[in-house]
């Protein structure tokens, strides 16, 4: 356990060494959660709420999506691929320590940087200019906590998946690309779940996605409470403990098909 410990620390030391990038991603994440706050502030007008979120609740839902989004993303899926076209996945495998177990845990040194040096200052800095409506229950803080956890984990597993698939097609550019869009989609992102059509929402209820960014932003504005929450947060667990079995049958199909394209 302490090798995996110390890539968190190793990982979290690489982002620190960059991190003016962080500081102009904060101006970035502003504007665009600035855009998202005019937009929506025009489509309610004069309504008090749609689907049951006030103006507020809307602005505080898109604000901590995005920056909660800094927290779980990460490129791991990038990194795997590159390190089996370089061949440097041949060495990695060698090594006394589980590959994927490893690249969970970089991607977790990379998420608490961009927590401590992205989100959280990002939303002090938008909460001074746009109307944010944060809870005082210290309840909905710690669930909204082990929410965004899980979903850092679903994440990260779908992230693994679509790194390795690098080791049956080889360029998996266009994947990369249409994972982003997906999930940036579905996940309720850009847009909350339960303002998609009710098909819509049957379907995504059977995908992992939701789980990544819809539950924890509604967690936080308060817009799942009581069972509704709990059921919510069994879904992500759900999902985390599924995703392990299709990883590791890939991850055993995959090492056999091997194929070092450089290196």
């Amino acid at each position: 356990m302490s090798k995996y410990i110390e890539m968190i620390r190793i990982r979290f030391l690489m982002m620190l060494a960059y991190r003016t990038n962080y500081y102009s991603g904060i101006l970035v994440y502003s504007i665009n959660i600035g855009a998202y706050y005019f937009l929506w502030t025009a489509i309610y007008g004069d309504k008090q709420s749609i689907e049951g979120l006030s103006v507020t609740q809307m602005v505080t839902y898109i604000a901590v999506a995005w920056m909660a989004r800094a927290f779980y993303f990460n490129n791991i899926d990038r990194e795997i691929a590159q390190e089996i076209k370089d061949g440097k996945v041949a060495v990695e495998l060698i090594r006394p320590y589980n590959y994927l177990t490893m690249k969970m845990m970089s991607g977790l040194g990379e998420g608490m940087f961009r927590l401590l040096f992205f989100s959280l200052p990002g939303m002090v800095i938008v909460s001074l200019i746009f109307p944010l409506d944060f809870s005082s229950s210290l309840s909905t803080w710690g669930y909204f906590g082990m929410s965004t956890v899980l979903s850092f984990i679903v994440n990260t597993e779908i992230n693994l998946l679509t790194g390795m698939m690098t080791f049956f097609i080889f360029n998996i550019a266009g994947l990369l690309r249409a994972k982003r869009v997906i999930i940036d989609l579905f996940s309720g992102l850009l847009l909350p779940i339960s303002f998609y059509p009710g098909w819509a929402q049957e379907i995504m209820g059977f995908l992992p996605f939701q789980a990544i960014s819809y539950i924890p932003s509604m967690i936080f504005t308060e817009g799942l409470q009581g069972s509704a929450m709990f059921q919510a947060l069994f879904f992500q667990l759900i999902w985390a403990l599924l995703l392990l079995v299709p990883i590791q049958t890939l991850w055993v199909v995959a090492r056999r098909k091997l194929v070092v394209q450089g290196g």
